[in-house]
């Protein structure tokens, strides 16, 4: 009776089942939710594509922040010490006061980084800035070549290309040396690196870990480690948007077997200075977590620094660990607390509602906004979704430009004439809630000249847009927008 029964209704059961699962993990969504523009577009997946929408949530959706992904135990136990949170306020505190004419009213982004994630902002940094890979890479390996002591190194895409197996190979001799050589790699973004290369690194003596290894149905896809970090004997670090492939060089030795692969503009600071501590901390949590490790906090590893740099550095990190997105807070602050000007690059622009709203406020207030971006970006959807926030800025007053040249992969703001900003971080929601990232925070009017005219020059390779021109792109082009939009907060 009840086979039968079962056997002559199994279609509509099946709907029943379905739409019942759908709505648990609908309510699920609901009940973790952190933004409502997020949720919705969780919610229009689930039921509009049924059973695929569950898919897609379970891998993709779930919040980790509620779940922990990331055991901060390490790095709650040195928050937890008044003492240090003591004596990085009074640092803090001090080097804002004994530069107040060069922060000027940038003191509440300092202050905010601190307070959210007990990031200080250290004095006497010398910060150098590097114009895509052909200015990076060769400082990177005078360095690496000169460590003495260790070699931290954690990097989203690594590749067994020409400038990967010749950074390897110094890799490998530095540990025959006896220098300490120690490497995190995403375990998504650099998946094209074999077992065959990672056995030779071990064999020779380096600590490899991936970051939280992808596994299917594990959610693990979705929160990717985006950092690029490289700290060499505690006192010079390498952070931006650069990672070690050939196609982050322009010049013919890295990429005259690929005549496809366009123009890279991207751009990378050499710090050296207080400032790298906070990049090394950063990297001896994610070691810690990588490596099940406990490294110490040792004067090896934080040793005492003395440059004859003037610029101020404060280092911005988040993740889906964070209690807050404090990448994007720092974002918001800066845009806000402009006086004059806000040059924006990012390769993917997808922001949020407060950032949106920001950067229109700005330019309504008769501050000069401009953001560049990519003519094409690597992916189309992406493309589509960031020109759908075109208009709207437009309309208010924001200058776009389009980068032609080839492709802009760089993350920099630029801020009045004092603050300047490079990191990992695109200005899209990824980046914000999904992603691992850092920036560098450098106050320096040096650094704040240079990376001004690195935008100015890039503008000079770009198209701008126009309003007029850009309301008259047609309807077919308005609704694919509008669709795409709509599933931003999912790209």
């Amino acid at each position: 009776m009840i086979l039968q029964f079962l056997k002559d209704h199994w279609q509509t059961i099946t709907i029943i089942i379905l739409y019942g699962i759908t709505t648990w993990v609908a309510v699920k969504a609901l009940l973790e939710a952190r933004s409502t523009g997020k949720t919705l577009a969780y919610l229009l997946v689930l039921f509009f594509l049924p059973g695929i929408g569950i898919l897609i949530y379970l891998l993709v959706g779930m919040n980790r922040r509620v779940n922990r992904i990331y055991s901060r135990k390490w790095m709650s136990n040195v928050r937890l010490s008044e003492k240090l949170q003591l004596y990085l306020q009074q640092e803090s505190r001090q080097t804002l006061i004994e530069h107040s004419d060069l922060v000027t009213n940038k003191t509440g982004i300092a202050r905010l980084l601190f307070r959210d994630s007990l990031s200080p902002i250290t004095a006497d940094n010398e910060a150098i800035l590097l114009l895509n890979g052909e200015e990076k890479f060769p400082l990177l390996i005078e360095t690496l070549k000169a460590a003495k002591h260790h070699i931290h190194l954690e990097y989203y895409i690594f590749e067994e290309d020409v400038i990967g197996r010749e950074i390897m190979d110094i890799l490998m001799h530095k540990a025959k040396e006896g220098v300490a050589v120690r490497f995190i790699y995403d375990d998504f973004g650099s998946s094209d690196i074999n077992r065959r290369f990672l056995r030779q690194m071990r064999a020779a003596g380096i600590e490899v870990y991936p970051f939280y290894r992808v596994r299917l149905l594990a959610n693990r896809l979705n929160y990717r480690n985006h950092r690029k970090i490289v700290v060499v004997d505690g006192h010079t670090g390498f952070i931006g948007g650069i990672n070690v492939a050939d196609r982050y060089i322009n010049t013919s030795r890295y990429r005259d077997a690929h005549p496809q692969w366009p123009y890279w503009r991207d751009t990378h600071l050499c710090i050296k200075g207080l400032g790298v501590h906070t990049l090394q901390f950063l990297f001896m949590g994610d070691w810690n977590f990588c490596a099940e490790a406990d490294l110490p906090i040792t004067q090896d590893f934080f040793p005492d620094i003395k440059v004859t740099g003037e610029d101020l550095v404060q280092i911005a990190a988040s993740g889906p660990d964070s209690e807050r997105s404090s990448i994007m807070l720092s974002y918001l602050a800066a845009i806000n607390q402009a006086e004059r000007s806000v040059y924006i690059t990012t390769p993917y622009f997808i922001p949020n509602e407060s950032i949106l709203n920001a950067l229109q406020m700005a330019a309504l207030s008769g501050r000069d906004v401009r953001l560049l971006v990519p003519d094409m970006s690597d992916s189309r959807i992406v493309n589509k979704a960031s020109e759908s926030f075109f208009e709207s800025l437009l309309t208010c007053g924001v200058r776009i430009f389009r980068y032609q040249k080839g492709f802009v992969h760089a993350k920099t703001m630029v801020v009045d004439e004092n603050l300047s900003v490079v990191g990992t971080a695109n200005m899209d929601i990824r980046s914000f809630d999904f992603n691992f990232e850092v920036n560098a925070f450098v106050y320096s009017k040096d650094m704040n000249w240079k990376l001004t005219e690195a935008f100015l020059q890039d503008t000079l390779h770009s198209t701008e847009l126009h309003l007029e021109q850009w309301r008259n792109r047609g309807r077919m082009a308005r609704l694919g927008e509008a669709i795409v939009r709509l599933f931003s907060p999912l790209l």
